[in-house]
This record gives C-alpha cells, structure tokens and sequence, in this order.
C-alpha cells in the first residue's frame, strides 16, 4: 500500500469536512464548513492510498515569511502508518515553491512535529496568528495548544 499526496480538489470537500469535523468534534481541531473548505480548496492537500482518501493538511499563510500547517488529520484505522509524515513534508515543498521560510503549528501532538525536524517554540513569536485566528478563538486566554516551528532550506 503506497501512500500518495496531491493538491485537493472540490470534490474532495466532502471528505475533507468530515473528516476535520471528527476533530473538532473532540475539541482537538477547528471546524470548517463545507463552504469555507470549497472556498479554500487551493490551500489543502490530500492523501490517499489506492485512490481512498486517508488525511489532508492545509497550508496558510500568515505573514511575508510565515505559513501555518492547518488542519492535519488522518482517518481512522489509518494513524500510524507515516501518512502525517508524508503529508507534512508535501505541504513544506509547498511552502518552498512559495519561497517562504518559516513554518509553523498550534498542535497537540508536538513530538509528531518534533520527529520531522520542528521545534517546541513560544506561541508569542507569533503575532500574526493570533490576530488571524487566535482573537476568534473560544480557548483565547486558556490556549493549551503547543507551537511549533521549522526553518525551511
């Protein structure tokens, strides 16, 4: 079984709305309405193996130099396997044919970043997301979420 990424397209939306609301069903993702999700379609990526979708990620950018991964799921009965992996490491060539240097994320699973090169950082190296984000947020001054970052070369 080889795992495969690729740009997501709109008829992934289906697939990618629920399986980010399984997440944030348990509080561990933001939600993202289907409209929301087809409206930003061009910023996620996609894996599949044997053409079944098994996780997406999305990549935004905060700043001039800044892209936050978003959004990184793995479909049940699929976790394990390096598909997180093999998605975060899509979406960091994404970040380099956009020549932009930093990327980060609010995670829970920070040894899972920290096993593909990211390190533990203070949230408040980040302005930027938390005037995106952050302001909007109900767990805003109770954020238990750890950041992370990597200097893309």
């Amino acid at each position: 079984m080889t795992t495969t990424c690729r740009k997501a397209t709109p008829e992934d939306v289906d697939s990618l709305y629920e399986l980010i609301r399984g997440y944030a069903e348990k509080g561990i993702m933001l939600p993202r309405s289907r409209d929301v999700l087809a409206r930003q379609i061009d910023t996620f990526v996609v894996a599949e193996i044997d053409d079944e979708f098994v996780g997406c990620g999305s990549l935004f950018q905060l700043g001039a130099e800044l892209v936050e991964i978003r959004s990184l799921g793995i479909s049940e009965g699929h976790k394990g396997q390096g598909i997180g992996s093999k998605l975060v490491q899509f979406l960091e060539g994404e970040a380099r044919e956009q020549e932009l240097p930093k990327i980060m994320a609010l995670t829970y699973e920070a040894n899972f970043f920290r096993k593909n090169g990211y390190e533990i950082v203070s949230k408040d190296i980040f302005p930027e997301k938390v005037w995106t984000d952050c302001i909007h947020c109900a767990k805003q001054d109770r954020c238990d979420e750890i950041a992370v970052l990597k200097i893309l070369n």
